[in-house]
């Protein structure tokens, strides 16, 4: 009987590892009968070998498979969290402004102003008044060539802005009409001057006495009539014969020429002054 019961025991104990190891039925259940029981009890059995797996060792090896993956799900999650998200900096070029030389490709323009025979000595005399502005803060080159009698002008390789060219162009043009180098030199120095022309048939058709009495009323005695259309206008007019120009502003332009059409017309002086005074008043407020 001892050896059938520890047959039995042994029997048990294997019962409970194999359940522990996952077996659905175990193995007691067949020995219910007894003539299996004697069968058992007649067949010797060999003391139960240990199982690989008990029921510590499972919790502890399923307890690290689950902090193993704990760690990795954390790892991952770090991981994520840590990457840097990288912000590339757009380098814009920086290219440097075209020079008045390669504007042109490389080409050299040039102007060229006429000189009539009576402005001729003038220009002699002003020649180093125009010539130093012109040459030293335009960076243009000018000569005066005596043959053609013409004043010519190009540009330069260290020639700053195209527009200097013709700038004095306009500066050259306006001494030959008879501006003084003072005045003129305004039009290097400032972009919204201009030189205005037209004669005095282009207003009224006047032939004889009738023309030299209108010229007369336009400069006024001793030029007084002029003066007080350039200051109040902030103009410069020259009368030349039958021909005037004006250098100015655009507006400043256009009243001037009003006052000088009125007197070509024969308006007395005394009422072109009044109107004068009138439109000077409501520029100086606009401004």
């Amino acid at each position: 009987m001892k050896r059938v019961c520890y047959k039995i025991h042994s029997l048990h104990v294997a019962n409970k590892r194999c359940w522990l190891m996952g077996a659905h039925e175990p193995t007691y259940h067949r020995l219910q009968n007894p003539r299996s029981l004697k069968a058992a009890a007649s067949t010797t059995i060999s003391p139960p070998i240990r199982c690989r797996f008990s029921a510590s060792s499972l919790a502890v090896e399923s307890r690290f498979c689950f902090i193993m993956q704990s760690n990795k799900g954390a790892a991952s999650m770090e991981v994520e969290e840590t990457i840097p998200t990288e912000t590339k900096t757009i380098i814009k070029p920086n290219f440097k402004p075209l020079t008045a030389h390669e504007i042109s490709d490389g080409q050299i323009q040039f102007r060229k102003i006429s000189v009539p025979r009576h402005r001729y000595t003038p220009l002699k005399k002003a020649w180093m008044d125009i010539y130093t502005p012109i040459y030293d803060q335009m960076k243009i080159d000018i000569r005066m060539n005596v043959k053609t009698r013409n004043v010519e002008m190009m540009t330069r390789r260290d020639t700053p802005d195209i527009s200097n060219l013709q700038k004095c162009a306009d500066f050259v043009h306006a001494f030959v009409l008879g501006f003084d180098v003072i005045d003129a030199v305004a039009l290097l120095r400032m972009d919204e001057l201009y030189v205005d022309s037209f004669e005095i048939k282009d207003v009224k058709t006047l032939k004889g006495e009738h023309l030299s009495r209108a010229i007369g009323r336009l400069s006024g005695k001793g030029g007084k009539t002029k003066f007080a259309i350039e200051n109040s206008t902030k103009t410069r007019i020259v009368i030349a014969d039958t021909k005037i120009h004006i250098l100015g502003s655009f507006s400043n332009i256009k009243v001037a020429r009003d006052s000088l059409c009125s007197l070509i017309m024969g308006s007395p002086a005394g009422k072109v002054y009044s109107k004068l005074r009138a439109v000077t008043a409501r520029l100086a407020e606009r401004f």
